[in-house]
């Protein structure tokens, strides 16, 4: 829950230049707040740069206030929504059972869903981290199209906390996630205290085939070298 819609298009105006060098094949999606989104779209048209939204219910339309729904979205140009985020789980009151109708809805209407799991301080250390994300992932990807989907981990307990999750540790639980899949190429992302001084080293990781960033995204400059990892 950050930037004004005049903030915004400040951010783009300094970050759309560095990304003039950054490799075609790179995939570059920004997920911003719900106001954002009319004069994100207007200002990334044409762009190399793709529109995600952080949120979707599972209803077309109806009596959910504070909701937002596919054909809203899809409106807009969006291609990505962020499903089942660590923050909506913990303060929301999301569950396993809402995530897979987000997932279906945003299926639906021909949006690819980012579907975050992971497990908190108090999880791993009981030993219960790798139970705990594939019961995440059984309940969530009910029905789902594994074709049309990115799963990102989210070691919970190293975000914002000043606790990394190793490298190699992460490459280790995002290899364990892709043997549950049914399609073996679906994009894993890694998202946990994600910065410039670490994306070469989580980057070189062979599970590992992009980054969820959160605050280190809200700095135009340093989200720029994180996308341009070396």
């Amino acid at each position: 829950m950050f930037k004004t819609q005049r903030e915004s298009s400040e951010f783009l105006q300094e970050f759309m230049p560095k990304l003039e060098q950054t490799p075609p094949e790179r995939e570059v999606v920004l997920c911003v707040p719900f106001t954002d989104l009319g004069v994100m779209s207007k200002n990334l048209h044409n762009s190399r740069v793709q529109l995600g939204a952080q949120n979707i219910h599972w209803a077309d339309e109806g009596a959910f206030t504070g909701e937002i729904s596919g054909p809203m979205l899809t409106e807009l140009g969006l291609r990505y929504v962020v499903v089942g985020h660590s923050e909506r789980r913990q303060y929301f009151g999301e569950t396993d059972k809402t995530v897979n109708q987000r997932l279906l809805a945003a299926q639906r209407h021909g949006l690819i869903p980012i579907l975050c799991v992971g497990e908190t301080k108090q999880q791993r250390d009981a030993g219960e981290a790798e139970s705990h994300i594939s019961q995440q992932l059984v309940e969530g990807l009910v029905d789902v199209d594994q074709q049309q989907l990115v799963i990102a981990y989210e070691p919970i307990w190293a975000i914002g906390t000043g606790d990394t999750c190793e490298a190699t540790e992460a490459n280790r639980i995002m290899g364990l996630i892709r043997s549950q899949l049914k399609v073996a190429d679906v994009p894993i992302q890694y998202g946990g205290s994600v910065k410039p001084a670490n994306i070469d080293q989580i980057m070189a990781q062979p599970e590992i085939d992009g980054v969820l960033v959160g605050g280190a995204s809200l700095d135009p400059g340093g989200f720029a070298r994180i996308v341009n990892y070396q």
